[in-house]
C-alpha cells in the first residue's frame, strides 16, 4: 500500500502552535473587512455564504452573528472540530479540501479570506480550486479571494526576525524559493522539544488569477488594495482583493 504523504499546510495548520503564533492578529481589522464585504455585497438573510479555508471558524462565527447563513470548511481537523462547538441552524463546519467541490451552485457568496491560497505545487491545482469555487456558486453569484500583494511583499520582505509569544521564542525566516514560493521557516523549541514547520505561499500575480477566472467560467469584475476596499496599487498594495462572478 502507497504510504499517504501529508501536505506541509495538513501539519502545520493543525497544529497548536500555528494558532500561538497567530494568536495576536488583527480580528478588529478582519471585522471592519467583513463589514465592508457585507455592505458592499449588500448581504442578505436570504443569501448563503461560503467561508472557504475557514480555520477555526472565527469569520464565519461573526457573519452568522451578522444574521447571515454560513457554511465553513477547512481541511484541519482540529479547526474543525474547534469550530463546531459554534454551530447552529444557520452556521455549520465541516472538514473539506478546497480543490474539490462542495456542493453544487448553493452559495451566492464564497470568500476565500487572508491568503488561504497559492500553498499547492501545480498550476493543476490551482486551477481546480478555482473551478471547483466556480461550481459552488450560483448564477450571478460572487466569489471574493483575498491575497497577498506579491508586488508589495517583495518590496517589504524581512528576512528574519523573532517573536516571542506565550513564552515561545520562534524564530522565523522568509526566503524566495527557485521556482516561486515564499518560503517561511519556523523554529522553535517548547519543553525541551525543538520544532520545525514551514508555510509555503506561491508568487502570483494579477494576470494568474485572471487566467483561473477565465477557465472557470467566472468573469474578475473588481480589484481592491486593502480592507477598506480602496482601489488596488500595484506597488503600494498590501492586498490584490479579487471579485469575480459567475454567468
Amino acid at each position: 500500500m502507497k504510504p499517504v504523504v501529508r501536505e506541509w499546510f495538513g501539519d502545520w495548520f493543525n497544529s497548536p502552535y500555528y494558532h500561538i503564533l497567530y494568536k495576536n492578529r488583527d480580528f478588529e481589522e478582519a471585522k471592519r473587512f467583513i463589514d465592508n464585504l457585507i455592505e458592499y455585497f449588500q448581504v442578505t438573510p436570504d443569501h448563503k455564504v461560503l467561508d472557504l479555508a475557514c480555520g477555526k471558524g472565527r469569520h464565519s462565527v461573526y457573519m452568522n452573528e451578522k444574521g447571515f447563513e454560513v457554511v465553513g470548511v477547512d481541511l484541519a481537523d482540529h479547526n474543525i472540530e474547534y469550530a463546531r462547538q459554534f454551530e447552529n441552524d444557520t452556521l455549520h463546519f465541516y472538514e473539506h479540501d478546497m480543490r474539490e467541490v462542495f456542493a453544487h451552485h448553493e452559495f451566492d457568496f464564497i470568500l476565500n479570506l487572508f491568503t488561504s491560497f497559492g500553498y499547492f505545487g501545480t498550476e493543476e491545482e490551482n486551477e481546480k480550486t478555482i473551478s471547483s469555487v466556480a461550481e459552488g456558486l450560483k448564477p450571478k453569484g460572487a466569489f471574493l479571494i483575498d491575497f497577498l500583494n506579491p508586488h508589495w511583499v517583495m518590496d517589504n520582505m524581512v528576512p528574519y526576525q523573532e517573536k516571542e509569544v506565550e513564552g515561545i521564542e520562534f524564530k522565523i525566516s522568509k526566503q524566495l524559493s527557485d521556482d516561486g514560493f515564499i518560503i517561511k521557516n519556523i523554529e522553535f523549541t517548547d519543553h525541551g522539544k525543538r520544532y520545525k514547520f514551514y508555510e509555503r505561499v506561491k508568487i502570483l500575480y494579477k494576470e494568474s488569477f485572471i487566467n483561473y477566472f477565465t477557465k472557470a467560467g467566472l468573469h474578475a469584475v473588481k480589484l481592491f488594495g486593502d480592507y477598506d476596499l480602496n482601489a488596488y496599487d500595484e506597488k503600494k498594495s498590501e492586498r490584490m482583493i479579487f471579485i469575480a462572478r459567475s454567468e
